[in-house]
């Protein structure tokens, strides 16, 4: 898996890090027990301060576990937030933020419902039905679905 970071956008070059392993783990390019380099070689490899790497190091959300001088590998599903009841309070406040954001734009409850079924498909990897049906019409036509394909 790389990893790549892009200064010329709004988001923080950790959470750009921090992001990519998340997506790693969820779609299987991360697995339970592969190793992470170094905060000091990706740090260089990436051309950033170690500072911003180590900032980016999701040990406490438990999706990394450190082995002491063994380094950092990859924590597994089961280690990572399933019984982490502070990593669940911090997921349930950011879904909270988003929806009063929603609701703040004039979005409904049924709207926000609605889009955040469609993330969490993404997530697991299903398609949604109008994806599918607009493959389906058309198998040459490239489409877009709300999954950022």
């Amino acid at each position: 898996m790389y990893i790549v970071v892009n200064d010329m956008v709004d988001e923080p070059l950790y959470m750009q890090i921090r992001s990519q392993i998340i997506a790693g783990i969820a779609r299987g390019d991360l697995t339970a027990g592969d190793a992470l380099p170094s905060v000091r070689r990706l740090a260089s490899d990436l051309g950033i301060n170690l500072h911003t790497v180590n900032k980016a190091v999701l040990r406490d959300e438990g999706y990394i576990v450190v082995r002491g001088r063994a380094g950092a590998f990859i924590a597994g599903a089961q280690g990572a937030n399933s019984l982490n009841e502070a990593a669940d309070s911090q997921m349930d406040d950011v879904l909270r933020d988003l929806a009063t954001a929603w609701r703040a734009r004039g979005g409904t409850l049924g709207g926000f419902l609605e889009r955040a079924a469609a993330q969490a498909k993404c997530a697991y990897g299903a398609k949604s039905a109008e994806a599918k049906d607009a493959e389906a019409k058309d198998a040459r036509a490239k489409t877009h679905s709300s999954c950022g394909d």
